[in-house]
């Protein structure tokens, strides 16, 4: 048997044939017909994800655990201390992708088989984990899981989360048979690395290969209530109206303006607004909006928030209706370990591979997990950078290549193994070791 540190870059690859096949087989389970996948949290198409994906684990000989809020972990238990950890998700959006998240979860299994099969076994436990309700689409807020697993939303709240078609998360948990009994939060692991379609379309314009992901932007998530009056839309002058659809419509351009005017990073969007009583001769009584706001900056993301605040008061003045504001999620920016960044980055180019690093515009399970132990990602283009949208695609050979650099990376956190040859520490050329196994 060989150990980890025989184990170079160009000898164990990734099977890409065998990748690509899970892919396909995890996106057939709530195929919509346009190329796209439908598996909302705790839903039954979920709940068939996940009997698949748990399936493989268990093929391959891990050890699976389900927690109390449904993440699942499979363990290869070998070597000592705590395990290095990969995963992502497979929940998706109502009009997702095949590849959002599900990819970085079925390239660690690969990276668990490519490794058994050429009989190369870590220094340290490796662990595969898929965490629930990342995507936020159904319970508030996203990255549900791994939030729960990380400590930081007690078990109790987000069982009690309501879904946006008025179901109990816990409710649904065991109604679909994945409330386990592994306590939260979940035991700190060495390092954590997520392989990731990018999302966006940086890596594309620039001909790059593999990112290297540095961080997180920050999250604002709102859900504001504009409570005016209805009356008829022909008899009631302009100048006499409390129209909380106006007052909604005007919160929408300015949301765009707010994003501009700011410049850098930020961004704005108005995902969701419906309208009562939503008739087309009545003014509106009720609006109810979302604000997504997001900056890799925390001090402009807190200065975003004030002036969309500080609008809303004065159009709700101006207009005689009320703004009643809800917080769904707020994140701060979180910065990834530099040392598993710079990990990520000289892989690729033991691999022979293009390599940038980049912000995340997206929120990822990463972020929760940098909570505990040292974290980082690793991207790999999408076409066009369309995501949550069936038309999400990335080319068959940039899969296998990112598959092929997390395994490599995944190698050198559990077995100390340098992609040059050498033997080092895990975190890459400063000599300095990763930590694990302490929160953060």
């Amino acid at each position: 048997m060989r150990s980890s540190t025989d184990a170079r870059p160009g000898a164990v690859r990734t099977d890409g044939q065998r990748l690509l096949g899970r892919l396909a087989e995890l996106a057939a389970i709530g195929d919509t017909d346009d190329g796209g996948c439908c598996r909302l949290a705790l839903t039954d198409a979920d709940r068939l994800g996940r009997d698949l994906v748990v399936t493989w684990m268990r093929e391959l000989g891990l050890q699976v655990s389900i927690d109390g809020i449904g993440n699942v972990v499979g363990l290869w238990a070998t070597g000592a201390g705590a395990p290095v950890m990969t995963g992502s998700h497979i929940d998706t959006v109502r009009t997702g992708g095949r590849y959002d998240g599900a990819y970085g979860v079925v390239a660690g299994l690969e990276a668990v088989e490519t490794l058994k099969r050429a009989d190369v076994t870590p220094a340290r436990p490796l662990a595969v984990a898929f965490f629930t309700d990342e995507e936020g689409s159904r319970f508030p807020p996203d990255m549900l899981g791994s939030l729960v697993y990380a400590g930081g939303l007690a078990l109790e709240e987000a069982l009690d989360t309501q879904s946006i078609d008025g179901s109990r998360l816990g409710d649904d948990l065991e109604r679909i048979g994945y409330a386990g009994p592994t306590p939260c939060p979940g035991l700190a692991p060495h390092a954590f690395v997520e392989l990731h379609i990018e999302q966006g379309p940086v890596l594309e314009d620039e001909d790059v290969l593999i990112g290297a992901v540095t961080g997180v932007q920050g999250i604002s998530w709102q859900e504001l209530t504009v409570r005016g009056q209805a009356n008829h839309a022909g008899t009631t002058p302009m100048a006499l109206r409390h129209d909380a659809g106006y007052v909604a419509a005007e919160l929408t351009t300015y949301a765009r303006r707010l994003a501009l005017e700011l410049g850098g990073h930020q961004v704005a969007t108005v995902g969701r607004m419906g309208l009562q009583p939503d008739l087309v001769n009545v003014v509106p009584k009720q609006a109810v909006l979302t604000v997504d706001l997001r900056n890799s900056d925390e001090g402009t993301l807190r200065e975003a928030e004030r002036r969309m605040t500080a609008r809303a008061a004065e159009l709700a003045a101006a207009e005689g209706v009320t703004v009643e504001p809800r917080t769904l999620a707020r994140f701060e920016p979180v910065t990834f370990d530099e040392q598993v960044v710079g990990l990520v980055e000289q892989t690729a180019r033991a691999l022979g591979h293009t390599v940038r690093r980049l912000p995340s515009g997206a929120g990822h399970d990463a972020q929760m997990l940098a909570r505990m132990c040292p974290t980082g990602m690793v991207f790999v283009p999408s076409v066009a950078g369309i995501s949550h949208n069936p038309a999400e695609h990335t080319r068959p050979e940039h899969l296998v290549a990112g598959a092929d650099v997390l395994l490599h990376t995944l190698l050198a956190l559990t077995g100390r193994h340098e992609p040059d040859g050498g033997v080092a520490t895990p975190a890459g050329s400063s000599g300095t070791a990763v930590a694990g196994g302490g929160r953060r």
